[in-house]
């Protein structure tokens, strides 16, 4: 199928974004919440994907495998503000799911997400990622979606997130704008992809008890090891292969799942580079990241 040209960035209510996530604002500021939806939130490349598969199948595992068999992941928890144009824009297969509670994701940052979510008190799952790791997956991501604009080099890329020129903004604004907003918040619970990758089970026990859910440990444990990377990353319906956007001979959209693979990328001088750029970043916030586990 032919691709249309890759997008180009552009300033939106103070943030960058591209226009498939703007196209359907007016449908996506006025989406009907309901209480029971669950939304999951987070900076591209932190984990949604995997979050939204461990809630898929906590939730829908064994009254509907059939959803795991033949629903790719992005039709069963649909991404509220996509509009492709190669499938249904998000609200719409949103308001179309026949499931209860209703998975939604979104990376949208915490100012620009619809206002019935707050009013009906919906609960949210944010995940965070390190910066570095974080960069490294986005890069990677880029060089393959070709619905994202142009990477350029890792030089260049790398630059481009300290000035926060990405798709969905600067990755300190998103990971600290969420993170202040949980402090009033009692329905955000936020976790972090190195506590997840260090002791899955421990998260998704948080998980369970921020939900309300009682899994017996059988089923946490099969969810457990449905939801590894290596599991997920063989599985159609969850890795995203069945989408024409992406390019899995340049990166597969799965790459590694791992925390550290920043020092394979950045060189010592990046790496100070950034380090000092994200201190000044990051000193009024109360929010820390591990770089290793």
């Amino acid at each position: 199928m032919e691709l249309p040209p890759r997008p180009k960035l552009f300033d939106f209510h103070g943030v960058s974004m591209i226009h498939y996530f703007t196209d359907n604002w007016e449908n996506i500021q006025n989406f009907q919440a309901r209480p029971d939806d669950i939304l999951i939130a987070t900076y591209p490349k932190a984990g949604t994907t995997w979050v939204s598969y461990i809630l898929d199948l906590l939730y829908f595992g064994q009254t509907a495998p059939e959803r795991q068999a033949s629903l790719p992941i992005y039709e069963r928890v649909p991404f509220l503000e996509s509009d492709f144009h190669i499938l249904p824009p998000g609200t719409e297969l949103a308001d179309k799911l026949s499931t209860s509670p209703r998975l939604i994701k979104t990376h949208l940052p915490v100012q620009l997400v619809p206002k019935s979510f707050w009013e009906q008190n919906c609960r949210i799952v944010y995940v965070a990622r390190n910066a570095k790791d974080n960069a490294v997956s986005y890069f990677h991501f880029d060089r393959m979606n070709q619905t994202q604009p142009e990477p350029g080099d890792w030089n260049n890329f790398l630059q481009r997130v300290m000035d926060g020129k990405m798709v969905f903004g600067s990755w300190y604004d998103h990971v600290t704008g969420w993170w202040e907003k949980k402090q009033t918040h009692s329905k955000i619970l936020y976790l972090f992809y190195e506590d997840m990758v260090e002791d899955t089970g421990r998260e998704l026990d948080r998980l369970c008890s921020f939900l309300g859910l009682s899994p017996s440990a059988e089923k946490k444990e099969r969810v457990r090891r449905g939801a590894q990377f290596d599991t997920m990353k063989k599985n159609s319906m969850a890795n995203y292969s069945t989408l024409p956007i992406m390019d899995f001979k340049i990166s597969p959209f799965m790459r590694k799942g791992k925390v550290g693979d920043w020092k394979n990328h950045f060189t010592v001088a990046q790496s100070e580079q950034f380090d000092e750029d994200y201190k000044k970043k990051m000193k009024n916030t109360t929010l820390q990241f591990r770089t290793v586990v």
